[in-house]
C-alpha cells in the first residue's frame, strides 16, 4: 500500500482509503473516487504538483498535498 503522490506517470492503483479533511473526501466521492475505483497517473508537473489523474473516463488535476492522503494499491 502506497499513496497516490508515489505512482509515477502510466501507472495504475485501486484506491483503498482516502485520509484528510472531510471536504476532500466529499468532493472525491462526488467525483466518483471511492474506495475500490481503479486510477491512473497520467501526468504530472516536473517538480510533482500538481498530478492528473484519470478514472471512471475523465481526467483530474489533483495536488499533491491532496494526492497523499489517497491509499492506493498498485
Amino acid at each position: 500500500m502506497e499513496n497516490l503522490s508515489l505512482l509515477n506517470k502510466g501507472q495504475m492503483g485501486t484506491v483503498l482509503k482516502i485520509d484528510g479533511n472531510l471536504k476532500l473526501k466529499k468532493r472525491l466521492n462526488a467525483l466518483g473516487c471511492l474506495e475500490g475505483t481503479q486510477v491512473t497517473v497520467l501526468n504530472k508537473a516536473p517538480l510533482g504538483d500538481p498530478l492528473v489523474i484519470g478514472f471512471r473516463g475523465f481526467s483530474l488535476a489533483i495536488r499533491k498535498t491532496d494526492a497523499c492522503k489517497i491509499s492506493v494499491e498498485v
